[in-house]
């Protein structure tokens, strides 16, 4: 029998609780951050996410992915349950571990299943 939407949800919960970037207090040490206003000191909102970080293979070093870009699986409903205001959008930015790069190409698609969102895979440089 076919596994639910809300089966599917839990495993990739289990599964990055397992291999994803977790702080050494178990907290998540990924963070979709989005800003807002204009300027230097313009203000910003992080919500933190399960994700699991990888980088790419030399064989997917294809245009327009380039050497330190890496791709992160992010867990869909950590943003939802922070209110987090979808689409995540190109040049939203990711903190990894205290550092921030650039989100280049979210994908809220590939891992939907029956129209649930599951997780958000995107590729990320900086």
């Amino acid at each position: 029998m076919p596994l639910t939407p809300q089966e599917i949800r839990d495993a990739y919960r289990d599964s990055l609780l397992r291999v994803g970037e977790l702080n050494t207090d178990g907290t998540r040490a990924v963070a979709i951050r989005r800003y807002g206003g204009s300027g230097a000191d313009r203000p910003f909102a992080d919500v933190p996410v399960l994700a699991r970080v990888v980088g790419y293979e030399a064989k997917e070093l294809v245009d327009p992915i380039v050497q330190g870009d890496r791709r992160l699986i992010v867990y869909g409903p950590d943003l939802e349950d922070a209110g987090f205001s979808f689409p995540v959008r190109k040049n939203d930015k990711v903190v990894i571990r205290g550092k921030e790069v650039n989100i280049e190409s979210p994908d809220d698609n590939t891992r939907r299943v029956a129209g649930v969102l599951i997780a958000i895979e995107m590729r990320v440089r900086g």
